[in-house]
């Protein structure tokens, strides 16, 4: 088996494409993870029954049915009820709401490592409860939580590839079609494999450098 360079070149206008949306898929993602896991979390602390169940029951539920049925279900079972997105919309709430329900539980950690004392003081201060949260408890647990948060943005970027079940033509499916059209597997499934490792590896030295910036 020969490496044949004239099929790289020739799939790299196809690559740039589907990297593209692999990137607005994942950072669309993640913002929609980060910020909905928050909300869970801080809705599974309300002192009401009536608000924590049904969120835990959400949660739980999205948590324990795999990605790809979720896919499928928001692309193919909600235009039954007149509720349409985009195929990478569809993709993109898809993977936010999946991982908010793990990132949920991240955010819970870190508030509970919160040092009961920082309550404590808070209250003391007579701070009022909006003050308490945005000011000294969530700035925290949020400099605590960033490196699992991170390893979930990795996660989500190995699973955007599922995209390609709805005809979202991220990196892989951009590959995989032009293997189909053109007979060459090799060099595109290469260089989108070398791409995921490229990836993931500028994401974690970026994460690894706000951790260190956050614990000053």
């Amino acid at each position: 088996m020969q490496w044949d360079w004239g099929a790289v070149a020739d799939f790299m206008p196809h690559f740039w494409d589907g990297l593209l949306v692999t990137l607005q898929a994942l950072a669309l993602g993640s913002v929609i993870s980060f910020v909905l896991g928050l909300v869970w979390a801080l809705l599974m602390r309300t002192p009401s029954p009536f608000v924590r169940w049904p969120v835990g029951a959400v949660t739980e539920f999205i948590r324990n049915t795999p990605l790809l049925v979720q896919l499928f279900f928001l692309f193919y079972v909600l235009p039954e009820w007149n509720i349409t997105f985009s195929a990478l919309t569809t993709g993109v709430v898809a993977i936010g709401l999946h991982y908010s329900t793990y990132t949920m539980q991240v955010y819970r950690a870190g508030i509970d490592a919160v040092p009961v004392g920082q309550w404590e003081a808070a209250t003391a201060l007579n701070l009022p409860l909006r003050r308490t949260w945005t000011a000294v408890i969530l700035p925290q647990a949020v400099r605590r939580v960033v490196p699992a948060l991170g390893n979930y943005v990795i996660a989500m970027l190995k699973d955007t590839p599922l995209l390609m079940a709805i005809t979202v033509l991220d990196m892989l499916g951009e590959a995989r079609l032009f293997s189909q059209q053109n007979f060459q597997f090799t060099e595109p499934l290469t260089v989108i494999g070398v791409a995921f490792i490229l990836i993931s590896y500028l994401a974690s030295v970026l994460l690894r450098g706000l951790e260190r910036r956050l614990v000053r």
